[in-house]
C-alpha cells in the first residue's frame, strides 16, 4: 500500500483548493464606507455642524433658551442619529442668505439645512451638490391687508421687502415686468429687520417663500393686519446641500433624507419602529438594518436609519411638529401615493 500513498497524497493536494472554497464561508459584499474627509472629521470632533438660517419661522428658529427648533434643524438631528447615533450631536450655526454658501464652500460646515433652493447656477457654478428635494414650494407675497387687494397684481407701486442673496430678488423683478407693474424692492440682508420692517409699515409687502410667509405672518403682532396673497410665483425646492468633492458624504445625507420618507411610506414611526424591526417585512428590515447591509455600504451601522426614526421621527412626523403648527398643510409635500411630490427611490 506504500507505493498508493503519493499518489494518494497528489490526489488530496489537487483537490485541496476545492475543499477549502467549499468549507469558507461565502465571500461577503464589500463595504464601501471611508474615504470621506467630511465623515471622518465628524466622527473625529463627534459631532455635526449643521448650517441653518438665522431665523425662519417653521424651518430653523432659536427659542429664549438657544434651542433650535424647525423643520430644516431636525433634518440635522437625523442626521446626526444615523452617522453618530445620537440626535443631540449637532452644533447649529445660523447664517444669512448671502453667508451660507461661503460657510460650506470654506468646510465651517459640514452641511447647509437652511430653506436652501436648489438652481441651475447655485448647482453648476458655486461649487456644491444637492442632496435630494426636502421640501417643495414657491414664491409669494405677504401684504398688509387693505380694502379690495385680492391678488399681487394690485400691488402696482409698492415698496416690497426682499432679502439680499436670495432667488426672490430676481422673482419680484420677473413678477413685476411680467405683469407691466412698478414694484421697489428695499433689499436688506437681515431677517429680523425685514420682519420689523413689514410689520412697521415700512414696507408694503415682503416676497419670500409661501411657507415661510405663513410662520411670518404667525409671529406678526396682529397677524389679521396681513394677507397671504394666492399667486404662487416660482418653483422652490429646498434641499440640503453639501460641498462637491467628497461623494460619501453626499450620499449619506441623500440617503437619510430618502430613509426619513420611506419610513413614513411603509408607516414606520417613532412610536412603532421597535417592532417593526422584527418585523417579517422585507422592506421594513433592510430599512432598519435586519437585512441587506445598506448601513456598511455607506461607512455606517447596519441601525442607521432605525436610529434617525428613533430619535426624530419619519418625515410626515418632522412635518406634523415643525410646520403643521404654523398654518402650513403638506400640499406638494405629501407623499407621492397621496397625491403629492414626496417620494424616496427604492431601498435594494
Amino acid at each position: 500500500m506504500r507505493f498508493l500513498r503519493p499518489i494518494i497524497a497528489a490526489a488530496l493536494l489537487s483537490l485541496a483548493p476545492g475543499l477549502a472554497a467549499a468549507q469558507a464561508p461565502a465571500p461577503q459584499p464589500a463595504v464601501r464606507g471611508g474615504g470621506s474627509p467630511t465623515f471622518d472629521a465628524v466622527r473625529a470632533r463627534d459631532h455635526i455642524r449643521c448650517g441653518v438660517s438665522q431665523g425662519t419661522p417653521g424651518f430653523s428658529t432659536p427659542d429664549s433658551q438657544g434651542r433650535w427648533t424647525g423643520f430644516d434643524v431636525e433634518f440635522c438631528r437625523a442626521l446626526a442619529a444615523a452617522v453618530l447615533g445620537d440626535a443631540t450631536k449637532v452644533r447649529f450655526q445660523p447664517y444669512s442668505a448671502q453667508q451660507r454658501f461661503t460657510a460650506l464652500q470654506s468646510g465651517e460646515i459640514d452641511v447647509l439645512s437652511r430653506n436652501t433652493t436648489w438652481t441651475f447656477q447655485r448647482d453648476v457654478q458655486l461649487g456644491l451638490e444637492y442632496a435630494g428635494v426636502a421640501y417643495y414650494d414657491g414664491a409669494g407675497f405677504l401684504a398688509r391687508r387693505q380694502p379690495g387687494l385680492e391678488n399681487a397684481k394690485q400691488l402696482d407701486g409698492a415698496t416690497v421687502c426682499v432679502q439680499t442673496g436670495t432667488t426672490n430678488e430676481l422673482i419680484v423683478a420677473d413678477f413685476a415686468r411680467a405683469n407691466n407693474i412698478r414694484l421697489n424692492p428695499l433689499v436688506m440682508q437681515n431677517l429680523e429687520e425685514i420682519f420689523q420692517s413689514l410689520f412697521s409699515g415700512r414696507c408694503d409687502a415682503f416676497n419670500w417663500d409661501r411657507a415661510a410667509l405663513a410662520g411670518t405672518r404667525a409671529r406678526a403682532p396682529r397677524p389679521d393686519d396681513f394677507v397671504l396673497l394666492p399667486e404662487v410665483l416660482s418653483k422652490e425646492p429646498y434641499s440640503p446641500v453639501v460641498a462637491q468633492g467628497d461623494q460619501r458624504w453626499l450620499e449619506i445625507v441623500r440617503w437619510t433624507l430618502f430613509a426619513l420618507i420611506e419610513a413614513e411610506e411603509q408607516g414606520i414611526n417613532s412610536e412603532n419602529v421597535g417592532q417593526r424591526l422584527r418585523s417579517p417585512d422585507p422592506n421594513a428590515q433592510r430599512l432598519l438594518g435586519a437585512t441587506g447591509g445598506f448601513g456598511p455600504m455607506l461607512g455606517l451601522s447596519d441601525r442607521w436609519a432605525y436610529e434617525a426614526i428613533r430619535q426624530v421621527g419619519n418625515y410626515g412626523e418632522i412635518f406634523a411638529r415643525t410646520l403643521t403648527p404654523m398654518g402650513i398643510d403638506r400640499g406638494l409635500n405629501k407623499l407621492w401615493s397621496q397625491g403629492g411630490l414626496i417620494y424616496a427611490p427604492a431601498m435594494r
